[in-house]
Order: C-alpha cells, then structure tokens, then sequence
C-alpha cells in the first residue's frame, strides 16, 4: 500500500463493538465509514451517505477500542456507507491488520481501484450487487453505476478472495424476472454464494417503500427462490419475518 496512504485518516461515522452476523462464523467488530456516492431508496443508514468535514469518531478512539478487543474477536469489518470511496481505507485496514485481525469488507463495488488496491489485504467480502448491471441507476439513482459494479465484481473474481454476493429485493424494484435473470447472470460468471435480502423497514427514510402497502412474507414466490436456489451452491433466503 502506498506509504503516503499512512497519514490519510479513515472518516469513521460509527462503531458497532461486537456483532455474529457482519462477517459469517466470525466474532467481529464493525467499522461504519463516512460517505457514498449512491442513493438507494432501501439504505438503512441514509445518515452516512453524506460526508462530514470532520469525522465523527476519531481514528484514534477506534484503534484503542480494536487495541483492548485482541483475542476477544476474530475480525474487524469497514461497513458504511461505502468503505472503499474513503482514501483512508488502505491504511486503516492494514492498521487493523497489524493488530491480528481478520478483515472483512462490505462494498456496493463504487470504486474498483481502490478495491483492487485493498483486496490483497481482505479475507472475506460480502458485496452488494443491486440489479442486473444495465439496471443500477433505478436502484442508485446515478447514471452508470453498474459499470463500477461490475468492475469491482470482476476483480473480486480474480483475486481468490472469499466473497459472498447479496441483493437487496422489494417488489418495487425488482420483478421476479428481473431477480432471475441477476441470478442466472451472477452464475454464469462464476459466482457461488449468494443471498436474497428481503426488504427491511429498520433505518430506511424512503417513506414510499416503508409503506408501499406490498406484503413482503411471500417475496419473492416459493418458485422463483427455489429456482434461484439451484443455481448456487451456497444460498439464502434472508427475512425477519
């Protein structure tokens, strides 16, 4: 990583200490940074999309807390926002690192170059892929979003790290056609683990998808899950209810 990255401090909006269910079969704390460049309706944390000129939460303060959780944890993961927008993540993840944690990495794929940079450095990443790539601007909201995406997820192919891909689904968005040709597409260039997240309420300001009036128990059919389903080895349907 380059030498200079060192003095960039990390805009970190947030800290969750402990969590079982951010990086699988890992005890990990989360790291939340500032800032994305996307505005998908379903975010749960539309309060970090923006980025402030001063951090919220010291670099300083989180590597203490990191500091006093060696053998506590397994693993450390940037969350945001959008970690890999932020010139700081390479220093900050190799900072972690130099503690003896795992690092695990939640992206939508904004920016494959500094994915590329950080991937030697990352165990696992769970990656958002938000439609069909000719589709991302319905769900972002900017024009051209799924090239970046689908670079970021080309290089995330390449470089042998475990990764899990996750779509996010509402039957505003996406039709259930539109969720098996993703599922197909995703297959075909040799994803393996994969994920349907059904729409969740919690943190969303997007009142017309908090109240569309759609129920969201029966999202998508039986039908269309189980043919998702075999199209992967590794699958899951994520609800709440």
């Amino acid at each position: 990583m380059p030498e200079a990255a060192v003095k960039i401090r990390l805009k970190v909006g947030g800290v969750v200490p402990f969590t079982t269910t951010d990086y699988p079969d890992h005890l990990s704390a989360v790291i939340f940074v500032q800032g994305c460049p996307w505005r998908c309706g379903y975010c749960h944390n539309p309060h970090l999309q923006p980025r402030t000129r001063h951090s919220p939460v010291a670099w300083e303060t989180v590597m203490q807390l990191l500091t006093k959780r060696v053998g506590l944890l397994d693993g450390v993961v940037f969350s945001g926002g959008e970690p890999t927008m932020d010139p700081g993540l390479p220093s900050a993840i190799q900072s972690v690192r130099a503690l003896g944690y795992k690092i695990g990495l939640h992206t939508g794929g904004t920016h494959p170059r500094r994915l590329a940079q950080i991937l030697p450095f990352v165990d696992w990443v769970g990656m958002d892929i938000k439609a069909s790539f000719d589709r991302y601007a319905r769900i972002t909201q900017v024009d051209g979003s799924g090239n970046p995406a689908q670079a970021s997820l080309q290089a995330l192919l390449a470089s042998g790290v475990a990764f899990e891909c996750r779509t996010t689904t509402h039957p505003s968005l996406h039709s259930e056609q539109d969720l098996l040709d993703l599922a197909k597409t995703l297959a075909t260039i040799g994803v393996s683990d994969y994920a349907l997240q059904i729409f969740r309420p919690e943190g969303c300001a997007n009142e017309a998808l908090n109240n569309s009036g759609r129920r969201l128990s029966h999202w998508p059919s039986i039908e269309t899950a189980q043919q998702i389903e075999q199209l992967f080895p590794r699958f899951q349907l994520r609800r709440d209810d």
